[in-house]
């Protein structure tokens, strides 16, 4: 039924009203997202009822399918505001911002460590907002500002999106628009999967410092880079499932040695940093050298616990996350599913079918219940040993330590608000779904574009995707089909416009709003998503552009003879 879906210049703007409505309000006027969200809801609901002509009944069943994928999403976001919780009232993140910083001496390393590898590694093997959940406190206590916490990781962990989650955005992809060349899609896909990983580290190391920045943290950029690109063209030509989570994990081992190299196991010289909270990271000494010990100790009251003990929920969650991640406990565990069914409906332009069940996910390997286990074990371990109290009376006691609330008052304010925002904007995304308002905004695309432009512009449309609904995955699933059925009718070489999809939506994942607000949501700055967006989007929009232009290049001198 999508060739019954009115592809033209009136309802092609109309269609795309909800995501200006929600980019100009969150990042002009930088509404909250859960404020932006009711206007961009409101607007894809107006347009579905009216110029797509939706019924009522049509109408009520996208958002029930909305409110459905929601749960699924907050099932990630809850767990991970407590896992923030438990571990920051303990002094657990205090103690790992100091013991590190005491261990490395190089704040540029130590950023571009967790928000460029360790977030890549994360979404390896958990993914769905959990490298974001876990990574941005994380920097936190390391010292970066709370709006970079956030931003940092949504750029660092961007590349991994399509082969990381042990390759479910692949999978995804390819049960809907099946690949004629597994081989070929994958190498083209790993090849231009370059610009996302270069790109993250070059932007991380110029947020922390700009210009000096980059050219301080560029040797270690290009030697990890090369290691994750390298690793991941090698691997996912003969096995998509293990690429991204060993590419990743190769560059984690890197670290080591460039731990041990000169230029950075020891601070840098001065410049600015605009990204750290410089009363709270280490000072960077007018003589190249380091703040003492003692002046550590005059500034900063000492840890209560030691750095093994506060990485030790972070710890477990890992190993939890390798065993589930293993095919055949996998197999045992995603039996217990929960789901429910939806009847077909019809709109004036297309027809969706019953779903039965409708998205079921398995509960045991919910990347929420193994950050659940860790949140239980952290809790636990905190509790047992008095760390709760002891933080309490370093904050009382303390000058340099800021007060906090409990565990329950930073529920309150941080996954509430996280929360809201997260229904209203998926509810938004499945409405302009299931009245083929994305649909008719793809197919508008494709009409106008030459087979080269179309070529060029292919990753927009994942990126797009990933926007609406904060996942690789499901734009893979949304935009494959189309994608696969323009290449096909504009000649093109069906893995490169595929492989360009999937990097696409890979890349927009850093701009999602479900992603930016469960960012918020777990450093404690609910409302502040549109100052995030405005670091995250011109990056996502050059590295688009840049993709678009080596899947042109790459389709034309490397798989000659692919297409048009």
């Amino acid at each position: 039924m999508v060739d019954a879906l009115p592809v033209d210049l009136f309802h092609w703007v109309v269609a795309s009203v909800p995501i200006l409505i929600l980019l100009v309000l969150l990042v002009r006027y930088r509404w909250s997202a859960h404020t932006a969200a009711v206007m961009g809801m409101f607007g894809a609901s107006a347009i579905a009822l009216t110029v797509f002509q939706a019924p009522p009944f049509a109408y009520a069943v996208a958002v029930g399918k909305g409110v459905w994928d929601a749960v699924f999403v907050l099932y990630v976001v809850w767990p991970a505001v407590l896992m923030y919780l438990v571990t920051e009232r303990a002094g657990a993140l205090y103690t790992l911002r100091v013991r590190i910083q005491r261990f490395s001496s190089n704040d540029l390393f130590l950023v571009l460590a967790f928000g460029w590898l360790f977030a890549s590694f994360l979404q390896g093997v958990v993914g769905f907002g959990a490298p974001i959940a876990i990574v941005a406190p994380l920097l936190l206590a390391l010292g970066v500002r709370p709006i970079y916490a956030v931003a940092i990781p949504l750029i660092g962990h961007a590349w991994n999106n399509n082969f990381g989650t042990l390759a479910v955005g692949w999978f995804a992809a390819d049960s809907v628009a099946p690949f004629e060349a597994p081989v070929e899609t994958a190498l083209q896909t790993a090849i231009i999967h370059v610009v996302p990983i270069l790109a993250g580290g070059i932007a991380i190391a110029w947020l922390y410092g700009r210009w000096n920045g980059v050219r301080h943290g560029l040797p270690m950029i290009l030697v990890v880079g090369a290691v994750q690109w390298v690793g991941l063209m090698a691997v996912a030509i003969y096995s998509p499932f293990l690429s991204g989570f060993l590419a990743a994990s190769a560059a984690l081992v890197v670290l080591y040695p460039l731990s041990r190299w000169k230029r950075y196991d020891q601070q840098h010289d001065p410049f600015e940093r605009p990204a750290m909270e410089e009363s709270m990271s280490r000072d960077v000494a007018t003589d190249g050298g380091e703040p003492t010990a003692d002046e550590h100790e005059e500034e900063e009251p000492d840890p209560v616990m030691g750095l093994v003990e506060a990485f030790l929920p972070y710890g477990v969650l890992l190993v939890i996350a390798l065993v589930v991640a293993f095919p055949p406990v996998e197999e045992s565990l995603a039996q217990f599913e929960v789901g429910f069914s939806f009847p077909a409906i019809e709109t004036g332009y297309l027809e969706q079918d019953a779903e039965d069940p409708y998205e079921p996910f398995a509960i045991l390997t919910h990347p929420g219940s193994i950050i659940l286990v860790g949140v239980l074990f952290g809790y636990a371990l905190f509790r047992s040993r008095g760390y709760y109290d002891e933080w309490r009376s370093v904050m009382e006691t303390s000058p340099h330590v800021e007060e906090e609330g409990t565990i329950f008052d930073g529920v309150k304010e941080n996954a509430i608000p996280a929360s809201l925002s997260i229904i209203l904007l998926i509810i938004m995304a499945i409405v302009m779904v299931e009245t083929g308002q994305i649909a008719v905004l793809a197919l508008g695309i494709a009409a106008v574009l030459p087979p080269t432009a179309y070529l060029f512009a292919s990753s927009s449309i994942g990126v797009l995707g990933a926007f609406i609904t904060g996942s690789n995955t499901a734009s893979n699933i949304m935009f494959s089909p189309l994608q696969d059925g323009t290449a096909d009718e504009l000649d093109l070489p069906q893995w490169s416009v595929l492989a360009s999809q999937m990097t696409g939506g890979a890349v927009g994942n850093a701009i999602s709003p479900s992603n930016v607000v469960l960012g918020t949501g777990t450093v404690g700055i609910p409302g502040k998503e549109g100052d995030i967006l405005r670091i995250t989007l011109p990056w996502v929009v050059i590295v688009t552009l840049m993709v678009g232009a080596l899947t042109v290049l790459v389709s034309g001198f490397v798989f000659l003879g692919g297409g048009g």
